[in-house]
């Protein structure tokens, strides 16, 4: 009898309850909004990889909620149905506008459909512009890149979208990231993600195709004064300043004269080297091919190139101005220049020293660094003056470049970018590469080579500038032909 009467029952319709005709809106919005973001996946190249997720995820839910509600509407109908006996599906929905609960319907239907559409596509242009951020990319889609959200901020490059340096502009890097950002949605869901998160250092894009889209590579910059201040680790909080020139030059000759630091841009030569390690922190090959075409190989000693197995990378910006935009301070350079800016008080004794120690010290998480630098900073001042400043400046310091639950600061991203705490330009110029005749490089003790020393020390010293440079007379006495990074760590000098 049960059959029998299932087999009775008319075919159901959506357009016999408001429930299921509110669920088919929501599905057309839905669809609606689907292909509106699938037209802005497919033709604007160079978006965030991420954005895929509102077409592939966010929209399909909201269809699926759609179509809920069409099922929950026919179920309703069909207990009416079921209940009423007879078999007799309700009349379809007609408007009879001389009844004023028909008209309140329409009203009220047609204004939330309206407004649902209308809201549905402004929340798809908007998801699409928020999906670019570095807002979503740091925070939303990469809360386990706290590390290297919170140092893009305070980087030159602050302005600058991830997307535009990360995957520019092209169809194929665009679908190379969007495979990667899949891997890192799912390593991110089931914490299977490095602590700390690798430097992508053999899947970035050629400098040519992204930092010289804003940077013009043959311009010539010549040299650059630049002043570095400096306090030692004594209990005075010495001060040491450095001023020198720069030699930046330029490659171009159309430009200016070829030399100087941007002499290895690849505008007018072509370097090429092979890293033995996976950061490229050990170069025992390099090869140099000048406008000339004149070719020249330096190798260090006992290294011997393996044609096939070794692999040749042509040098480009990023070998050396490898950190643009996620630069962790080593806590020296941190805290000397909250000391030259004020924000320490350099007549705490050994303040230098202390804050160093400090913020150097193994921490399990964030909070209980917090709370031993302060402790350790009242029990070593609890009577000196500005306490409460020092401890909230050396908490920042704390903040902006160590992460202890990702496992990061300066010691597990090198910068490249000068010599003095990583090997940087050592990494060629150590004097140790030579060619197979014997011909030396540039020694890493003549520093001269790449910029002159005009001042140095504190007080009148700075005053007496000598433009033709001076020999750099290092605060800790002469340290013959050792390299600055085998001393200077970064947090222990």
């Amino acid at each position: 009898m049960t059959t029998d009467r299932k087999q009775r029952l008319p075919r159901l319709s959506i357009f016999r309850n408001w429930t299921s005709l509110s669920g088919l809106v929501v599905v057309v919005g839905g669809v609606f909004a689907f292909l509106l973001f699938l037209l802005l996946d497919t033709v604007v190249f160079g978006g965030n990889p991420y954005m895929g997720l509102w077409a592939y995820l966010v929209v399909p839910l909201l269809v699926t909620f759609g179509f809920v509600l069409i099922a929950i509407g026919l179920v309703i109908e069909r207990r009416r149905v079921v209940r009423s006996g007879d078999g007799q599906l309700p009349p379809l929905l007609i408007m009879d506008f001389s009844r004023p609960q028909t008209r309140r319907n329409l009203v009220v239907f047609i204004g939330g459909s309206t407004t649902f559409m209308l809201l549905a596509a402004v929340a798809t242009y908007r998801s699409y512009h928020f999906s670019e951020s570095a807002l979503f990319c740091g925070r939303v889609c990469h809360a386990v890149m706290k590390p290297e959200y919170t140092t893009y901020l305070h980087s030159p490059h602050a302005r600058i979208s991830c997307a535009e340096c990360h995957i520019g502009s092209g169809a194929a890097w665009y679908v190379k990231a969007k495979l990667s950002g899949l891997y890192q949605v799912y390593s991110t869901t089931f914490n299977k993600y490095s602590r700390p998160i690798p430097t992508p250092v053999h899947n970035l894009r050629p400098a040519q195709e992204t930092c010289e889209q804003c940077h013009w590579p043959e311009k010539f910059a010549g040299n650059l004064d630049r002043v570095y201040a400096h306090f030692l680790s004594d209990p005075t909080n010495t001060p040491y300043t450095v001023r020198l020139s720069l030699k930046v030059g330029g490659s171009d000759p159309t430009h200016g004269p070829v030399g100087g630091i941007h002499w290895h841009m690849n505008v007018a030569n072509r370097v090429e080297y092979i890293a033995s390690d996976e950061r490229r922190q050990v170069i025992p090959w390099v090869r140099m091919t000048n406008r000339a075409g004149v070719v020249t190989e330096y190798n260090t000693p006992k290294f011997k190139p393996q044609p096939g197995k070794d692999v040749i990378r042509r040098m480009d910006c990023m070998d050396c101005h490898n950190r643009p935009a996620h630069v962790f301070q080593s806590p020296n350079f941190a805290v000397d220049l909250a000391m030259e800016l004020g924000q320490l008080e350099a007549g705490l004794p050994a303040i230098k020293k202390t804050a160093v120690r400090l913020l150097t010290q193994p921490y399990a998480n964030e909070a209980e660094a917090l709370q031993k630098i302060a402790t350790g900073l009242r029990e070593k001042y609890p009577q000196g003056p500005r306490v409460a400043q020092t401890i909230a400046q050396v908490q920042a310091v704390y903040r902006d470049n160590f992460f202890p639950e990702m496992k990061t600061n300066w010691k597990v991203h090198p910068n490249n970018l000068g010599h003095k705490c990583w090997p940087g330009c050592f990494r060629c110029h150590d004097g140790e590469h030579k060619t197979a005749d014997g011909k030396q490089g540039i020694k890493a003790n003549d520093c001269n080579a790449c910029h002159v020393i005009l001042a140095q020390g504190r007080g009148e010293q700075l005053q007496k500038l000598t433009p033709r440079g001076q020999a750099f007379d290092h605060p800790g006495g002469d340290m013959g032909e050792m390299k600055c990074p085998e001393c200077h760590t970064g947090g222990a000098d």
